[in-house]
């Protein structure tokens, strides 16, 4: 499988050049590239088990690719480490803690920053207003809709202000109307604040309305 993405625009931030991976010797992924350019949004578009949520995995450094290179700001990150990285991740299941509130989920990556007190205050209360939960701070998890566990796990991602966000299946667990609706939002939210993403889906409808790009993913 070979498939390409390329941009007219001269700055890409992110570039991915001939990445490969296998799995028991069978291929993953081969030979994959594309550019990508501040503010822009990739969707990985695909069936189960086409790759695309390895990819991902590849560019968080979770996983280790068997060749190829991952270049961010023109530099080759294949050896940095997850967390080295300033890439923020929001996954399917939202991984969100139960035990804490919305605000205590959404602190939880400034705090392991060092964060300031009031500087984390500020921080939660402004990824509060994006998604348009102010005034749930003190909610748990669980008293929480689907869509609104949806919202604080995208305010968590970004509270750090990460370079890069890495959104796997983040809407997959909802259903039609709400994954319909809440698209358009991401979509309007990482523009707002200019950040540079790539999103997994196997939607095609949910790709093309979030995405300014779309790769298409398939065995």
């Amino acid at each position: 499988m070979k498939k390409e993405v390329m941009s007219t625009k001269s700055q890409n931030i992110l570039e991915v050049k001939n990445l490969s991976n296998h799995y028991e010797d069978q291929p993953l992924l081969q030979n994959i590239n594309f550019c990508l350019d501040q503010g822009e949004i990739l969707c990985l578009l695909g069936p189960s088990g086409s790759g695309k949520t390895t990819l991902l995995r590849l560019l968080a450094g979770l996983e280790q690719e068997d060749c190829g290179e991952i270049l961010f700001k023109g530099k080759n990150i294949n050896t940095i480490q997850p967390h080295k990285r300033n890439f923020g991740m929001m996954f399917q299941e939202y991984a969100l803690f139960p035990h804490k509130t919305v605000q205590q989920n959404v602190a939880f990556g400034l705090e392991m920053l060092r964060y300031r007190q009031h500087e984390l205050d500020e921080q939660v209360e402004a990824m509060l207003d994006l998604v348009g939960l102010r005034g749930f701070e003190d909610r748990k998890i669980d008293e929480l809709s689907g869509g609104e566990r949806q919202r604080v796990a995208l305010a968590r991602s970004l509270a750090p202000g990460p370079q890069l966000l890495l959104l796997d299946e983040p809407l997959g667990s909802l259903d039609r109307i709400l994954r319909d609706r809440l698209a358009g939002e991401i979509r309007t939210i990482l523009k707002n604040l200019g950040v540079t993403a790539v999103f997994v889906t196997h939607d095609q409808a949910e790709a093309f309305s979030v995405a300014d790009k779309v790769a298409i993913l398939d065995n």
